[in-house]
């Protein structure tokens, strides 16, 4: 039962948002820029990665799964993949690029101060772009603030991890800005 009176039937970030609609909005529009925009380098499926990723380390049920069926649906892979990442990126089949940006996310994800020069050095050596690093540092901020939401009020999720698979196509077509809170 979540901390404050949510609307029913409204699982992880969908509550707190359906509760506040115009705090909502900049929070869809920064999930859109950060995680579907076009003008990136790194693809759809390799930020919401990021984001599947920094919400596990967070423990956040709702938005590792969420994000991480989207991965699934945008990287053509099973969930197995995602979930072998989440527990060990290291071991994990990803570029070199990602392995580097992913070690960016969770010292973000332990606080900001824990990204190091040495951690900067490695991903650009491995050819990621400013921008690539910006956002990786920025989506795992982000998801932090976002997974805290949740679960800071307490929200529900289906715990049928199938659900969150099943829903990733229309939320990977309708995206993060105007869909239908209550769907």
């Amino acid at each position: 039962m979540a901390h404050i009176n949510l609307p029913e039937g409204l699982p992880g970030i969908r509550g707190p948002m359906a509760f506040r609609p115009e705090t909502a909005k900049p929070l869809n529009e920064l999930a859109e820029i950060l995680l579907r925009d076009d003008n990136n380098t790194l693809s759809r499926g390799e930020r919401e990665l990021i984001g599947a990723y920094v919400s596990s380390l967070n423990d956040c049920f709702f938005c590792q799964n969420v994000h991480g069926a989207l991965a699934q649906h945008y990287l053509q892979c099973d969930m197995q993949f995602i979930d072998s990442v989440k527990q060990n990126f290291q071991l994990t089949p990803v570029s070199a690029k990602l392995k580097s940006l992913l070690a960016i996310a969770a010292s973000v994800q332990k606080g900001g101060k824990f990204v190091t020069e040495e951690q900067i050095q490695q991903a650009r050596a491995e050819g990621a772009t400013d921008r690539e690093i910006h956002d990786t540092v920025l989506i795992a901020a982000a998801f932090c603030m976002y997974n805290r939401y949740v679960d800071g009020l307490g929200t529900w999720a289906p715990q049928d991890r199938q659900v969150y698979v099943e829903r990733a196509s229309r939320r990977a077509a309708e995206g993060y800005i105007d869909f239908d809170l209550y769907k």
